[in-house]
């Protein structure tokens, strides 16, 4: 039963080909949004008892359906929401090879094509940060959350040598490490699994266009390091999640480096305005990074998941991974390569660099180039559409994420218009609370399939809605 016969093998191929060629199809079609209503839900799922197998197609449809009527439908044109994209065609196929092929990427020798494609790719994006390809290292990750992880590991290793070995108790001082307060909320997370503790995560103070200052970073080191805590890192942000900010890229370098504090940049959506020739200038200063958060499941347009780490530094990796197992494939031993068990916080993991190699295969930077720079169109009309309207813009950013505002109106007035856009299921926006005092409108083009009809769509939503 756990390898179907041949002809049910094709019958449920051709449906699946047939339920995702129908929901590229028609998914605009549909309700954005889903019932929220788990007692239904729960019905649905009742009789899965697994007490008797149920046919292989059956079990499909079963599935698709309840992902087609329960799923807030972020490929939908529609959705200005998280950064949660249409995948492209390639990443579909690429997540079906490799389920299909179920290579192990914890060593080399079990599937060397993989961890080579990984490893191309790494030099191929990491260059397009400015990094350079023969120093530039990095490891795909389930997505910015674990990428991060890695580079405040990375950063405690590289500012404490025993830390690897003899953990945090080691240590003469408190590590500290310093974040915008805008910044993403994955860094108090990792903070909470390193064994540091959100306390040790300073939020630094924005200016008035919500970038992290210079000068506060500096006084907060400053005032740290004479208190006897042990600042070890920087986190820059280019693209912000509640309004698309980025920092002074430039300028937090230039402090972290007369620190001596490793320099991260999350650039986990942001970081796609590197694949764009006019938008590049953006991320000015991200070269000068020692490591680097991208998702290319975010603005690549890739399946969930795809979080990638860079850095510059070549050696730091091992130094944070590695450990000895006896168990381990010795294939490969004396060849010029890298176990991937051996580089990341993973062991055993799926082969995730395949759905960007494919898309870019496909697509080329130019592709990419025009797909993004696409969005960054849409999000001009956006604002350009609600200025109009008479609502009050109050982000500045060239990204396509636009935060804005009835004048006069409540905190609970705005999300009250959201939800009203959200329950009618025509579009998918959300609030965001801006420097931590106001609540705002944001909607955010993350979709390479939205146009203009869609974008009039949505602000004639949110004017019905206020």
């Amino acid at each position: 039963m756990l390898r179907l016969k041949e002809d049910d093998r094709k019958a449920i191929w051709d449906e699946l080909g047939r339920i995702l060629e129908n929901y590229s199809t028609a998914v605009e079609t549909w309700p954005v949004t889903p019932e929220l209503n788990p007692e239904k839900i729960r019905a649905m799922l009742a009789p899965c008892d697994f007490l008797h197998p149920v046919d292989a197609v059956e079990a499909l449809q079963l599935a698709a359906n309840g992902l087609k009527d329960y799923q807030v439908h972020t490929p939908h044109p529609r959705y200005f929401g998280l950064f949660n994209p249409a995948p492209t065609t390639m990443g579909i196929v690429a997540d079906a090879l490799v389920a299909g092929f179920n290579p192990q990427l914890a060593a080399w020798s079990h599937s060397p094509f993989a961890a080579e494609v990984e490893q191309h790719l790494v030099r191929a994006i990491g260059s397009r940060f400015g990094y350079s390809p023969s120093a530039v290292d990095g490891v795909f990750a389930s997505g910015g959350m674990e990428a991060n992880h890695t580079a405040i590991l990375a950063a405690l290793t590289n500012r404490f040598p025993d830390f690897a070995t003899k953990g945090l108790r080691s240590l003469d001082a408190q590590p500290v490490f310093y974040c915008s307060s805008e910044s993403h909320h994955s860094f108090l997370k990792a903070a909470r699994l390193c064994g540091l503790g959100m306390d040790c995560l300073r939020h630094i103070e924005i200016d008035a266009q919500l970038r992290m200052r210079p000068e506060a970073l500096h006084k907060a080191i400053v005032h740290d390091t004479e208190n006897n805590f042990a600042p070890f890192l920087v986190v820059g942000t280019a693209g912000t999640t509640n309004a698309g900010i980025i920092d002074p890229l430039p300028a937090l370098a230039d402090v972290a480096a007369n620190h001596n504090l490793w320099y991260h940049v999350d650039a986990a959506w942001g970081g796609g305005a590197a694949f764009v020739p006019e938008l590049q200038s953006l991320l000015n200063g991200i070269e000068r990074a020692d490591s680097i958060t991208f998702d290319a499941h975010k603005w690549l347009s890739v399946p969930m998941g795809a979080g990638l780490f860079l850095t510059r530094h070549n050696t730091i990796l091992d130094r944070t991974f590695r450990v000895a197992a006896a168990y381990m494939p010795k294939d490969a031993a004396g060849l010029d390569i890298v176990d991937p068990h051996l580089h990341s916080m993973q062991w055993s993991r799926r082969f995730i660099g395949l759905k960007v190699f494919l898309s870019l295969l496909a697509a080329g930077w130019e592709g990419y180039a025009e797909a993004i720079r696409h969005q960054t169109r849409m999000g001009v009309v956006l604002r350009e559409g609600l200025a109009r309207a008479g609502w009050e813009l109050v982000n500045e950013t060239p990204l396509p994420v636009v935060c804005f505002a009835k004048p006069g109106a409540t905190a609970e007035e705005h999300q009250q218009m959201v939800s009203k856009i959200v329950r009618s299921g025509k579009s998918w926006i959300s609030t965001a609370l801006l420097g931590g005092k106001r609540t705002v409108l944001r909607a955010c083009v993350t979709n390479y399939r939205t146009q203009e009809s869609d974008v009039a769509a949505l602000i004639g939503d949110i004017s019905e809605s206020s």
